[in-house]
C-alpha cells in the first residue's frame, strides 16, 4: 500500500491507498495545531455537580470538559490532602477527545503515551493485551515482558496489536523510553506555569503512519518539502527490519493529489449516496444525535429468489458500510436500515457478515442488535472528528 501526504484546499491530507482504493484518510488545517493527545497544566474554572463535570482551561480561551468520574489519582501542581476538585486547582490533564460539533474538547487526568507497540498509562497499573492477539502463549509472553519492567512503577500499559509479531527487544525498548518520558512529564509538571504544554503529540500523518502495521506500507509519498524532512527524521528513529521507502514527488505540471485522484475521492466521501456494484446504493446521513444508513436495492426485484437477492445486496452493503464508517470516521450511535428479509436464518447470516467486517476497525465498534423493525444498531467510540467535519472545519460553537 502507498501512504500519501499532500495539501488540498488548505488542509493537510494523509491517505492510505491500496491500488486505487482509499483505505484510510485524515484531514487537518495546515495552520492549526491539533489538541488531541496533548498534555497541559490546566486550571479548574467551574464545577457543575448536576452533570458531574468540571470545566478546565488548558490555554487562553480553550475550555475543556472533565468528567468527575475520570478524576482519579490526579497530578496537582500543589500538594492537596485529597483529590476532590475545587475551582482554582491546577493539574495535569490530557486531551482525550476532540471538540465535536457543539461539544468542548474532553480531558482526563489519566495520562497516557502511545508508541507503536505499547500505550503507557498512569492511574491504572494493569497490563492489558489487545483483544486481537488471540494466541495464549504470545499473550503470556507480552504480559511477562511488561510486568518485568513496570511492576515497581505506578504505570500500567496496553500492549497494542502491533506488538503481536514484533521483536521483543523493540517492544522492551519502547516501554523503557515511554516510561522515562512519562516520569519526566509528571516531574516537570509540578514546577511549570499554568497552561504550559508538557507534551505534544506527533503530527496526525505521523501518528497514522506509526499506528499502521510495519508490513502494510510499501511506500510513503509527499510533495511537501517540510513533511519529507520530517518523514526522513522519523524513519531514522525507527527500528524497522525493512525501512519504508520515503519518496519526494516532484514532477512539473502534475500535482500529487491529481496522480492519486484524491480530490475526487474526497468529494465522494462527502456525498450522502454511495453506489454498490449490484446497482443498489447506500444513503448515509449524519445527524446531531446519530448516523442513519439506509440500504436500497436501486431497482425493482421480482421472482421466487427475491429473498436471496436481498441477502446478496445486504451483504454487499454490509462490507461497504463498514468501510465507509472507517473512512468517514463515523462514531456514536449508527442505525442501519437494511432491506427487510423474512428469514431469521438470512438475518443471522447478514449480522455475521457485518460483525466480521467491523472487526477490521482499529476503533472499538460494537454490533448491538437487530430490532423488531430490522434496524441494526452499532456503536463506535468517539475520538476524532468525522471526516466531513475535518474537511469543512466545523468546530464547536462559542
Amino acid at each position: 500500500m502507498q501512504y500519501v501526504i499532500t495539501n488540498i484546499e488548505e488542509k493537510r491530507v494523509s491517505a492510505l491507498l491500496d491500488g486505487n482504493q482509499l483505505v484510510q484518510i485524515y484531514a487537518e488545517p495546515v495552520d492549526e495545531s491539533a489538541l488531541l493527545g496533548n498534555i497541559y497544566i490546566g486550571k479548574v474554572k467551574n464545577i457543575v455537580k448536576n452533570i458531574a463535570a468540571a470545566f478546565v482551561e488548558i490555554s487562553d480561551g480553550i475550555m475543556c470538559y472533565l468528567p468527575l468520574q475520570d478524576v482519579g489519582d490526579a497530578q496537582f501542581t500543589k500538594p492537596k490532602k485529597n483529590n476532590a476538585l475545587v475551582v482554582g486547582d491546577e493539574l495535569l490533564v490530557q486531551v482525550s477527545k476532540d471538540a465535536i460539533k457543539t461539544k468542548n474538547p474532553s480531558v482526563t487526568t489519566k495520562l497516557q503515551l502511545a508508541g507503536k507497540y505499547v500505550v503507557l498509562t498512569t492511574e491504572d497499573t494493569r497490563i492489558s493485551i489487545s483483544s486481537k492477539i488471540k494466541d495464549k502463549t504470545q499473550r503470556q509472553a507480552l504480559q511477562n515482558l511488561a510486568v518485568a519492567e513496570l511492576s515497581e512503577t505506578s504505570f500500567g500499559c496496553i500492549m497494542r496489536t502491533n506488538s503481536m509479531d514484533a521483536d521483543p527487544t523493540l517492544v522492551l525498548n519502547e516501554i523503557l523510553a515511554l516510561k522515562n518520558q512519562l516520569e519526566d512529564i509528571v516531574t516537570k509538571g509540578k514546577h511549570r506555569a499554568c497552561f504550559s504544554k508538557l507534551y505534544g503529540v506527533l503530527p496526525q500523518y505521523l501518528q497514522n503512519l506509526r499506528d499502521l502495521s510495519a508490513d502494510v506500507v510499501d511506500k510513503v509519498v509527499t510533495d511537501l518539502p517540510e513533511v519529507y524532512q520530517e518523514l526522513q527524521a522519523y524513519e531514522k528513529c525507527q527500528n524497522h527490519t525493512s525501512p519504508m521507502q520515503v519518496e519526494y514527488f516532484e514532477e512539473e505540471g502534475v500535482s500529487l493529489q491529481r496522480v492519486y485522484g484524491l480530490q475526487q475521492k474526497i468529494q465522494k466521501l462527502l456525498q450522502e449516496r454511495v453506489w454498490l456494484k449490484s446497482g443498489g446504493y447506500l444513503v448515509i446521513q449524519p445527524t446531531e444525535a446519530l448516523t442513519v444508513v439506509d440500504v436500497n436495492s436501486g431497482k425493482a426485484i421480482n421472482g421466487k429468489k427475491i429473498q436471496s437477492h436481498f441477502l446478496k445486496i445486504n451483504k454487499e452493503a454490509a462490507v461497504e458500510i463498514a468501510r465507509q464508517i472507517r473512512l468517514r470516521n463515523l462514531s456514536g450511535i449508527i442505525i442501519i436500515d437494511f432491506i427487510d428479509m423474512e428469514s431469521p436464518d438470512l438475518q443471522k447470516e447478514l449480522l455475521c457478515c457485518l460483525e466480521k467486517e467491523i472487526q477490521k476497525d482499529s476503533v472499538r465498534t460494537v454490533l448491538v442488535d437487530m430490532t423488531k423493525l430490522q434496524l441494526v444498531e452499532l456503536t463506535r467510540k468517539k475520538v476524532k472528528k468525522p471526516f466531513h467535519e475535518q474537511w469543512s472545519g466545523v468546530t464547536r460553537k462559542e
